[in-house]
């Protein structure tokens, strides 16, 4: 690492403590909104750390925001600890080993996400005062990025309406900072309402909510030859109807999600979607309604911040690995598909390179996009504030996201190594951006430039609050 960045030393200074913070969160996955011990563990740590605190943001009572320094600039750093369901496993170990009965594992590395971004907020806390800057840093502890758009409800209710600039980022096989592409999406549940009856002594009387159900599948099934590429649409059941086939299921509740690269076009399909399912109530006799659940908005890019971070990107390098990382990681790769490993190398329009255990090169920012996108909530807070994010490696080369091998990944050497070197690269990008006015005016030109030629609206309806799940 060359051009030492003195910020990069106050991470190390407390590289243990949030190593520990990372493990704990691993410890005790939860998902979406009932984060109860992970946001205590990282409540506790911003007071340990000498933020200010405040606690049930936006509403929710797993969200959490510190704060330290006065006046100046407002920089935010965004952390994540939410789990996935279904991706239990032990950490170091490169084969699939459930632990217990939990079900539930960090399968998107949000353990990670969430201590490296309050290091970074720290390291920037530390630096304010002892070089007596004007400034403020907060660190967001966001819930339920995983389905449940915190974000999102935070942007609403104007959490970020003083924020000069938003930096985060995500554990990732590669190191890049981040395209800005995502999908907009928003999930919505049909529920279907019909008639019970005996399904062979009177089946004429009864109208069947589950066939409305499966109706409505095959509609948007047909959709799918006949909207953008990129646009995506996926669906649970909810409820099925019930387990007995000889009743004539009444009530029936598929969740659809459905995604657009952009908001114009969500609000589109979701109106065709809308109409399949009136279509399929009308078929089947019954009668449906709908709630949305979730939506976030697609990320905007905000070039010059891009730009800046790319800067403090080439001056950390990229992620040094020993050894022992290595041998793990070529473990784990021993579980994966040459289709697997040239994905990562994809996603950088590269050519694969099937020998390489752990990525160590720093993509260029000037990449040509090809394609592959999920969604994020940080989409909304990229409408609300300028935002740049990172992609830092944290596990081997063509490791999947939501898998179990990213689970396992979750809790070794290399993932804090890769977790420390993002909290490098944020503080250093804040510390550029609060010394920096330039830099903040020319992020705050390209966003209202962005805003005036595509106005934000939130795609979360006002009615909706965040479905919070009572214990």
């Amino acid at each position: 690492m060359q051009n030492e960045n003195p910020i990069w030393s106050l991470v190390e200074e407390k590289r243990a403590a949030f190593i520990g913070l990372a493990d704990r969160v691993f410890d005790t996955p939860e998902v979406a909104y009932t984060e109860t011990r992970s946001c205590a563990a990282h409540t506790e740590m911003l007071r340990e750390q000498g933020f200010r605190v405040h606690e049930g943001i936006a509403g929710i009572p797993t969200a959490v925001m510190g704060e330290a320094g006065e006046g100046g600039p407002v920089i935010a750093i965004l952390g994540e600890y939410d789990a996935l369901p279904g991706l239990s496993q032990e950490p170091g170990v490169a084969e699939p080993r459930q632990i217990g009965n939990a079900g539930y594992g960090h399968g998107c590395g949000h353990n990670l996400l969430g201590s490296a971004a309050m290091s970074a907020a720290t390291a920037v806390k530390d630096w304010l005062e002892a070089e007596g800057i004007k400034g403020r840093i907060r660190y967001y502890g966001c819930p339920a990025e995983e389905g449940g758009a915190a974000k999102t409800y935070m942007v609403r209710d104007g959490l970020f309406d003083d924020v000069d600039i938003a930096i985060t980022w995500h554990p990732a096989s590669f190191n890049a900072v981040d395209d800005m592409r995502s999908l907009a999406n928003t999930r919505i549940d049909f529920t279907f309402t019909g008639k019970a009856a005996h399904a062979a002594a009177a089946p004429e009387l009864g109208r069947s909510a589950l066939d409305s159900v499966e109706l409505m599948n095959i509609g948007v099934n047909y959709m799918r030859e006949h909207m953008p590429d990129a646009a995506r649409i996926h669906y649970a059941y909810l409820d099925a109807g019930g387990e007995a086939p000889n009743v004539v299921q009444a009530n029936a509740t598929v969740r659809h999600l459905i995604r657009s690269p952009s908001l114009g076009g969500l609000e589109a399909l979701v109106q065709r979607v809308r109409d399949v399912a009136q279509g399929a109530a009308l078929m089947s006799g019954t009668t449906v309604s709908s709630k949305v659940f979730s939506a976030v908005s697609n990320l905007t890019c905000n070039l010059p911040l891009s730009v800046a971070m790319q800067a403090e990107f080439d001056a950390l390098g990229p992620v040094a690995f020993d050894a022992q990382d290595i041998a793990f990681a070529r473990d784990i790769r021993k579980t994966l598909g040459r289709d697997d490993i040239a994905d990562t190398f994809e996603r950088l329009a590269m050519k694969p390179d099937y020998d390489l255990p752990l990525c160590d090169f720093i993509a260029p920012l000037d990449r040509p996009f090809m394609g592959g996108m999920g969604s994020t909530d940080v989409g909304d807070v990229s409408w609300a504030v300028p935002t740049v994010q990172a992609r830092v490696t944290t596990c081997a080369v063509g490791t999947a996201l939501h898998s179990w091998q990213q689970t396992a990944q979750g809790k070794v050497p290399a993932a804090h190594k890769g977790m420390l070197h993002a909290a490098k690269l944020m503080a250093a990008t804040a510390r550029a951006a609060i010394c920096d006015s330039k830099l903040r005016e020319a992020a705050k030109k390209a966003h209202a430039e962005h805003l005036a030629e595509h106005p934000y609206s939130c795609p979360i309806p006002p009615e909706t609050n965040p479905p919070i799940i009572q214990s």
